[in-house]
C-alpha cells in the first residue's frame, strides 16, 4: 500500500454533515465531502492485510484495497475504472449503502474501519466532476432484445450491462419517472434524484429505452413483451408491505411508509399537491407522529416528518435494543447486531424498543393514539409483560414494518412464474432464470426485501446470464 504505516498513525474520520438545526430546513444532501488531503489520508489507512475480507462483505466485489491505493496516489481516474468495474452506480452505493465492506475491513477487528464508504463517493463524484463519466456504447449489435421490468438498481444494472453487449434493452417502469427504490423510496436528503437523471442519460446514450408510466400485467400484458422481446427479465422489487393487523389500524390516520415517503418526493419534484398526492395529502406538519419499525425505512420517515415540522416524531421497534458495540471477537467480519444511530434521529427522534402494538385509539376516522405494551424476549421468543400497558399520543401512525414479497396481481399472475417458499420469484444466483423459459429475475423480486447493493450484484449477474442464454457465450463480468 502507499503508507505502510498509514492504519497506525491516522485516525478515522469521517464526512462531515451540516447542523441538524440547519439541514432541516430543507430536503437537499447535507453531507460535507472531505479534502483531497483527508481523502488521502483515509486511503492510507488500508492496511495491506493480505487476504481483503472487504472483498467479501461487499457484495459487489468492489476492488478496495486497489482503489484506496490510487487514491492515496491521488490517481483518481484510474481508481474511477476500477470502481466502475464491479459497481454501475457508486454514487448510489456511497450514499445508501450502509457499507456492509467496512464491518469487514481487517482494521475493524482491533480499531475503527477504513471509511470505504466515503471515499467510494468520493471516487465517483470527482468522475462526473471531472467529465470521465461517459456513455460505453457497444461497437455493434446483437439484434437480440431485452424488456426489463422495473427501472430499480437491480433493473437499471441489468439493463446498462445488457445494452453495453449490444442487445436492444427496453425498461418498463409503471411510476411516472425512472428509479423505483431509488426515486421515490430514499428521501432526498440522503440522495439527490439528479444522481439518476443522470445516469439515465448515460444509459439512453448507450441505447437503453425508458417507458415510464407503464405497468407491466395492467397496462402492457406480459403475453405482448413475450412477442416482441426475445428475453424478460423481473426486477420489480418487494413491494408487498407488512401490514399492522391490530384493531383501529384501518383508520386513515394509519399509513405505509412508502406512502408517505413517495408524496414528499414527488413534491421535491415540483409536482403540485394534487399529483404528489392523489389519495389525498399526508404531512407530518403540526402532528404528534408515531414511526412503527426500526429501520432504515423508519429512520428516512422520521427525518421526513422533522422537515415538514412534526410536533414530535417517536419510533418503535418490536425487537430489544440492540447494544452500543458489537462483540467483533464474535461477529467479524459479518454484519454485526448494534445500535445504529442515524442521521435523522441526531435530528430528533424518541426511540424506543421491545415495544408491542396492540389499538389504535381514535374515532374511526382520527387517530389520538397507540396503544402499546412492553415485551421481552426469551430464547427468541416473544412475551409480553404484565402491567405494561401505555399509551402514546398520534395524530399520523406510519408503517415501516418491512416488505414480505413482491406484489402478485397482474405482472407475477401473467407471468406464472414458480414462486418460493416465502412468495419471491423463484429462481436461482447462476442462471437467474423463473421456472418459464425466457423469463429471468433478480434484485428483490427474486431475493426479498435487502439492500440496493445486493440489487446492483443481482441485476449484474442476472445481464450475464440473459447474455449467455442469447449469444451462447457472454464476456459481461459476474
Amino acid at each position: 500500500m502507499g503508507k505502510d504505516t498509514g492504519f497506525l498513525e491516522i485516525e478515522r474520520r469521517e464526512r462531515d454533515y451540516l447542523d441538524p438545526k440547519e439541514r432541516v430546513s430543507h430536503y437537499r444532501e447535507f453531507i460535507v465531502p472531505p479534502d483531497d488531503e483527508t481523502l488521502a489520508n483515509q486511503a492510507a489507512r488500508c492496511m495491506d492485510c493480505g487476504i481483503p475480507y472487504c472483498h467479501n462483505g461487499c457484495p459487489v466485489n468492489n476492488l478496495i484495497p486497489d482503489w484506496n491505493h490510487l487514491v492515496y496516489e491521488q490517481d483518481w481516474k484510474n481508481a474511477l475504472d476500477l470502481l466502475h468495474s464491479t459497481n454501475n452506480f457508486p454514487e448510489f452505493t456511497g450514499r445508501v449503502c450502509p457499507a456492509p465492506c467496512e464491518a469487514s475491513c481487517t482494521l475493524n477487528i482491533i480499531d475503527q474501519p477504513v471509511t470505504i464508504k466515503s471515499i467510494e463517493c468520493a471516487i465517483i463524484d470527482r468522475g462526473w466532476d471531472e467529465g470521465w463519466v461517459v456513455p460505453q456504447v457497444p461497437k455493434s449489435r446483437t439484434g437480440k432484445s431485452v424488456a426489463v421490468v422495473g427501472s430499480g438498481p437491480a433493473g437499471l444494472a441489468c439493463a446498462q450491462q445488457l445494452a453495453r453487449a449490444g442487445h436492444s434493452v427496453t425498461v418498463f417502469e409503471k411510476s411516472d419517472r425512472i428509479g423505483g427504490l431509488l426515486r421515490y423510496g430514499i428521501p432526498d436528503f440522503k440522495m439527490e434524484k439528479h444522481l439518476i437523471n443522470r445516469r439515465c442519460v448515460q444509459m439512453e446514450a448507450e441505447g437503453v429505452e425508458f417507458r415510464s408510466s407503464k405497468e407491466v400485467g395492467v397496462d402492457i400484458s406480459l403475453a405482448s413483451l413475450r412477442e416482441n422481446f426475445d428475453a424478460i427479465v423481473l426486477a420489480g422489487g418487494s413491494e408487498d408491505a407488512r401490514a399492522l393487523s391490530i384493531p383501529g389500524a384501518e383508520m386513515p390516520g394509519v399509513r405505509l411508509a412508502m406512502e408517505f415517503l413517495t408524496q414528499q418526493n414527488k413534491r421535491n419534484a415540483g409536482d403540485d399537491e394534487v399529483r404528489a398526492a392523489p389519495r389525498g395529502s399526508l404531512l407530518a406538519t403540526g402532528k404528534d407522529v408515531v414511526v412503527i419499525g426500526g429501520g432504515d425505512t423508519g429512520s428516512d420517515c422520521v427525518g421526513t416528518s422533522n422537515r415538514q415540522g412534526a410536533k414530535s416524531v417517536t419510533q418503535l421497534e418490536i425487537m430489544p435494543k440492540p447494544p452500543s458495540k458489537e462483540d467483533k471477537a464474535l461477529t467479524w467480519p459479518d454484519w454485526p447486531v448494534k445500535l445504529r444511530t442515524s442521521s435523522s434521529h441526531e435530528e430528533g427522534a424518541n426511540r424506543d424498543w421491545a415495544v408491542l402494538t396492540k389499538r389504535v385509539i381514535g374515532d374511526g376516522e382520527t387517530v389520538t393514539g397507540l396503544e402499546c405494551a412492553r415485551v421481552e424476549w426469551v430464547d427468541g421468543q416473544m412475551r409480553e409483560m404484565e402491567d405494561s400497558t401505555f399509551t402514546i399520543p398520534a395524530d399520523l401512525i406510519l408503517l415501516a414494518m418491512g416488505f414480505i414479497g413482491p406484489k402478485k396481481a397482474g405482472l407475477l399472475e401473467q407471468a406464472g412464474v414458480a414462486l418460493d417458499d416465502r412468495g419471491n420469484v423463484a429462481a436461482d444466483t447462476q442462471k437467474y432464470a423463473t421456472s418459464e423459459e425466457g423469463i429471468f429475475t433478480c434484485g428483490d423480486m427474486r431475493r426479498g426485501q435487502s439492500l440496493i447493493v445486493w440489487a446492483i450484484r443481482e441485476g449484474r449477474q442476472c445481464a450475464r446470464s440473459v447474455d449467455e442464454v442469447l449469444m451462447g457465450v457472454s464476456s459481461l463480468p459476474r
